[in-house]
């Protein structure tokens, strides 16, 4: 089969034609999309690189006359709180979604919200349990709360953005990039900030009057400013650490605000499913940034690194 193959850390994958073990239920795909954590893989930044791999962890496809999404996520484990050590996203350093089929388990296929085409169907399988774990499972978000969504535009903080919107809270966020700004304003959000300007803290506490709970994926020197921000009793998740260390946090005001911090990792077979069920009941559909004929697939890596994007990317595979 046609599929886009990891090879060599620095170098972008190439389209080959490849054969995978035929264990489990195949899937022939119709569209699959991107995440960092691609780019990441060709760059040498991910855990348990392995040659010879397909790429890819989101995907949508047909088994048989069943159109289904595909749960990314392997041998979580039992515990809800946290992943075992056996975790991982298929798509290196098992065979992922870049592909015309795909073989899984049966327990990773759920069906697809009718509501949703292929393109935005694709799109949904990382970002949104991974948004939707960091929102709802650690920080519990409520109605009518004030939410705060770090680097708007990316997958995650897209489909964050959305979930929450459909939760009945108030969304506001930051991105670097007025344009983006300007975008998601569209979409119904409250407010945004550009990071950039140095008032950006305090139009975010003027229009929102403080902050319940964050979803951020930097980390970094930022992260004391979105202290600031948290009302008390606010809940804090990251899923990522892009900016790297967070330096200058000042503990006091985490205590006396009785602020939590959570971790959050993708998201457990049950955070996948209550998040396509979510989906489903509020009619969410995922922004999509571009769809891409599988042949131009390198496009999207060079948008990714240039992190202009908008939502999701997306190839066609059949």
């Amino acid at each position: 089969m046609k599929a886009i193959v990891f090879r060599v850390i620095n170098e972008l994958p190439k389209i080959e034609d490849i054969e995978v073990p035929t264990d489990g239920e195949k899937v022939s795909l119709s569209y699959a999309a991107f995440n960092h954590r691609d780019l990441w893989i060709t760059k040498g930044m991910y855990p348990g690189l392995k040659p010879g791999i397909v790429m890819g962890a989101d995907g949508v496809g047909y088994s048989g006359d069943r159109r289904v999404l595909i749960s990314p996520g392997l041998d979580w484990g039992n515990s809800e709180a946290y992943q075992s050590s056996k975790y991982r996203v298929q798509g290196v350093p098992d065979h992922g979604t870049f592909a015309e089929y795909i073989y899984v388990k049966p327990e990773q296929l759920v069906d697809v919200p009718s509501h949703l085409t292929d393109v935005e169907a694709a799109a949904l399988p990382v970002a949104g349990a991974t948004a939707y774990r960091a929102l709802f499972s650690k920080c519990k978000l409520a109605v009518g709360e004030n939410v705060l969504i770090t680097g708007i535009g990316g997958g995650v903080a897209m489909m964050a953005g959305l979930l929450a919107k459909a939760a009945g809270a108030n969304v506001f966020f930051t991105s670097g990039d007025d344009e983006k700004i300007a975008k998601a304003k569209a979409l119904g959000f409250a407010d945004g900030a550009n990071y950039k300007n140095e008032n950006w803290v305090n139009h975010i506490q003027e229009s929102s009057g403080g902050i319940d709970v964050v979803i951020d994926s930097a980390g970094g020197d930022g992260f004391a400013s979105l202290i600031k921000l948290c009302n008390y009793g606010a809940r804090i998740s990251f899923y990522g650490g892009t900016k790297g260390k967070i330096n200058g946090l000042n503990p006091q005001p985490i205590f006396w605000k009785q602020i939590s911090i959570h971790g959050s990792t993708m998201g457990s077979d049950k955070d996948f499913e209550d998040m396509v069920h979510f989906v489903d009941q509020h009619k969410v559909r995922p922004v999509i940034h571009e769809v891409l004929d599988f042949d131009s697939y390198q496009r999207a890596f060079t948008t990714m690194e240039e992190g202009s994007q908008f939502g999701k990317i997306v190839i066609a595979v059949n």
